[in-house]
């Protein structure tokens, strides 16, 4: 399949809910939202019925989602939502609007490919918080490899919803999956060097035991948790805030 920078896709289906989490979003009590499609293939995604074939996930009518955060307005903080990609689908805006309207605030992962959407979504104030994967060092070589699919033509759009979040003074944060094969200190330290100044970078360590985009990752060993601390004091030398997660 070839994908262009950005491909819009057609009117989104929420995919999955989760009603309470005390881990996407740091020091929040949130609800998740999941929307269907991806631009990449990263190998080691482990989302992979919901980025290959989301037609055989059932379709969660926003109505019982707006529900649930009605009744529960007192102890919920906030929205995320996360995909697949949610910045592939054009009326992603409406949806964090009418969270917004609920008295929610609301995060947003992305992949960074869409610079327009992200700045929209920054500029309308349809966003409170914005989390960011980079998958590598910008380089065409070694996105390709992290991301599935060719970096070439996304790159430039990544470089500029980096320095978008750096410069807008949106609360942010960039996270690197650190994937055996793909990832060694040097790839940390040039990513590190692209985000100075960020407010939070956080390295994860992939997960070995779920299933995956490409199969020959699951199974594969993840780093130690001294491997990671290597990772974590070569990120904090351009970056003091990084942080393992």
């Amino acid at each position: 399949m070839r994908l262009l920078p950005f491909e819009w896709t057609e009117k989104m289906e929420i995919k999955g809910f989760v009603d309470i989490s005390l881990v996407d979003w740091d020091g929040k009590v949130s609800s998740v939202i999941f929307l269907p499609r991806c631009n990449m293939r990263c190998p080691y995604c482990y989302n992979s019925a919901l980025v290959l074939h989301p037609e055989t996930l059932s379709t969660i009518p926003f109505e019982e989602i707006e529900g649930y955060l009605k009744k529960n307005h007192g102890w919920i903080d906030g929205v995320v939502i996360t995909g697949g990609e949610p910045t592939v689908h054009v009326d992603l805006p409406d949806l964090c609007s009418r969270i917004k309207k609920l008295g929610f605030l609301v995060k947003v992962d992305t992949n960074g490919t869409n610079p327009t959407m992200v700045k929209e979504l920054i500029n309308k104030g349809l966003v409170d918080y914005i989390a960011m994967d980079i998958k590598a060092p910008l380089i065409e070589g070694k996105y390709s490899e992290a991301c599935g699919v060719n970096a070439k033509n996304l790159l430039g759009g990544i470089g500029e919803t980096i320095d978008a979040l750096l410069k807008l003074g949106m609360e942010h944060e960039f996270r690197t999956t650190v994937v055996p094969s793909l990832h060694g200190k040097e790839d940390i330290e040039k990513i590190c060097q692209k985000i100075r100044g960020c407010r939070k970078y956080a390295l994860q360590n992939f997960k070995s035991d779920v299933e995956t985009i490409n199969p020959t990752y699951k199974g594969l060993k993840p780093f130690t948790d001294e491997e990671m601390r290597i990772f974590l004091e070569v990120a904090r030398r351009a970056v003091p805030n990084a942080i393992l997660r």
